[in-house]
């Protein structure tokens, strides 16, 4: 067991690795100087030169990669007898931190990984991050509950319908619901619900999970703003959810102790519920935690139609600002939350399935 954990961990070590390289060396070839944004219509040459040679930009492209590890590290290297070497430990960077060692001129220290500052706000990627990655979770959340318990009892009654007009609208909306695109089922959810029913439903086309007071008293929380973006996000795995329960229910209602439940005289009801209902839930909880962990990536789009302030918004306004450290920062916590989902969701298959393990 100790060697299958080992190996989930070195694999999801190489995985974001991979990503941390393949997403600075993306960004730093990307056209566009940031210090010319930075300055404006007041760009010099000298000061473009201060600016890049603050960002550390001025740098061989090497040497900028081995910082940037640097700065993600928990554990990290620093020289202290230069304040303008490229390595120096920076207070105001690094804030809290922990000296673990001291050798020669070379410090090592102990932090939390430091994702860089924002080109455009000054404020440190990791405050951009924790302020808006709640939202996008609260929202994932929601959409997967609504996914479970919608997809689930479809999925029931379209299993005990078989081959009825019941089972076949069932999957035409299934089909219908994973093939359709997620922008443009927030376009035309927002347009149907918040536009058309807007006398019905008193449902918002764009609106957060706090809105501003129109006294000027503050913000109150406005929890209908949260339906429409979370019945858009959990339209795909419903649909999966609903066609995964419908086959898995017909597999346990044709199995042996089903029949002999039914020869007994046990209720049809209770022999769905507490026979066939919780062996065939195995495979669905499965992909529902995967599909959790997808909602929590994929919900740029959605965000972004319905002006949901979460992870999607600050990726979209960094890139139309050119603002690249608070993309590829997440970027890299979204790559580093899917890693630690998979690495958790493998290592419970392995305690719960010893066969999982076989040849891991």
């Amino acid at each position: 067991m100790f060697r299958y954990i080992l190996k989930r961990l070195l694999y999801g070590f190489l995985v974001i690795l991979g990503v941390v390289t393949l997403v600075f060396f993306l960004f730093n070839i990307l056209p566009g100087d940031p210090a010319r944004m930075m300055l404006g219509q007041r760009a010099d040459a000298e000061s473009i030169e201060i600016i890049n040679r603050d960002l550390g930009r001025d740098k061989p492209m090497g040497m900028q990669f081995l910082n940037y590890l640097n700065d993600l590290a928990p554990i990290s290297f620093h020289n202290n007898s230069d304040s303008h070497n490229y390595f120096f430990l920076d207070d105001s960077k690094y804030a809290p931190y922990k000296r673990i060692a001291t050798i020669g001129t070379t410090t090592v220290v102990l932090k939390s990984p430091y994702l860089r500052r924002s080109y455009q706000s000054k404020r440190k990627v990791s405050e951009i991050i924790s302020t808006a990655f709640p939202q996008t979770a609260l929202l994932a959340v929601v959409a997967m509950a609504f996914a479970l318990v919608v997809g689930i009892a479809l999925g029931i009654v379209s299993a005990l319908h078989k081959d009825t007009w019941i089972d076949r609208l069932t999957l035409t909306l299934s089909t219908l619901g994973m093939s359709l695109p997620s922008f443009f089922a927030a376009i035309l959810i927002a347009w149907f619900f918040a536009y058309v029913l807007a006398d019905w439903t008193h449902l918002n086309m764009f609106g957060n999970l706090f809105t501003v007071d129109d006294y000027g008293e503050g913000e109150y929380l406005d929890l209908k703003n949260l339906i429409l973006p979370a019945l858009t996000l959990g339209i795909r795995p419903l649909a999966t959810l609903t066609q995964l329960t419908k086959n898995s229910m017909l597999e346990a209602l044709s199995q042996d102790y089903i029949r002999t439940a039914k020869a007994k005289g046990m209720p049809f009801r209770r022999v769905v519920v507490k026979h066939a209902l919780r062996n065939a839930m195995n495979p669905v909880v499965t992909s529902a935690s995967g599909w959790l962990a997808s909602l929590l990536a994929g919900a740029v789009f959605v965000e972004y139609v319905f002006d949901w302030k979460g992870m999607g918004i600050v990726i979209v306004d960094g890139l139309e600002k050119y603002d690249f450290p608070v993309v590829m920062g997440a970027i890299l916590f979204v790559c580093l939350l899917l890693v630690v989902i998979n690495i958790v969701v493998d290592i419970l298959y392995g305690v719960l399935d010893p066969r999982v393990r076989i040849d891991r």
